[in-house]
């Protein structure tokens, strides 16, 4: 399976990264492409920041939900939720696509050096590195292929 952990996984998301414009154009879902590229660095920088506190549901979910999640190379579903706090839909939101490319970029870059040990999903709780570079790959995957990217 591919992990964010990987070089040669990163280039290529960096790669696919590039190949985005201000005109492309969501296959499904409610952002636009600049919506998208601040979701996932903001995603990645909720990632490798402070520690979060695991929501109810997810206590009682979250473990079952992370496994079916990675038991396979399956993209992530179309119009997968996210977390409120990640959530950037808001009609009309617009900024400079390159700049965000350029940020993610470097988001991606980072995960060369990644040390966050203590990192708690919202949802699916306590991970292990090997699983945040598993769910780190199949975000920025399933965000690209919205994206036709």
């Amino acid at each position: 399976m591919k992990t964010i952990f990987d070089k040669s996984t990163r280039d290529e998301l960096i790669g696919r990264i590039d190949t985005l414009t201000e005109d492309s154009s969501a296959q499904w879902g409610k952002m636009n492409v600049y919506q998208m590229l601040k979701h996932c660095r903001l995603w990645d920088e909720w990632v490798a920041g402070e520690k979060n506190k695991q929501v109810f549901v997810g206590r009682l979910f979250g473990r079952l939900a992370l496994k079916n999640v990675l038991k396979d190379e399956k993209p992530l579903s179309r119009n997968t939720p996210t977390i409120p706090e990640l959530r950037l839909n808001r009609l009309g939101e617009n900024g400079d696509v390159e700049s965000e490319k350029a940020k993610w970029i470097g988001m991606i870059e980072g995960y060369a050096h990644f040390s966050n040990p203590g990192f708690v999903h919202t949802f699916f709780g306590k991970m292990t590195r090997e699983q945040i570079g598993y769910l780190a790959y199949k975000h920025a995957d399933h965000h690209l292929r919205q994206f036709n990217s």
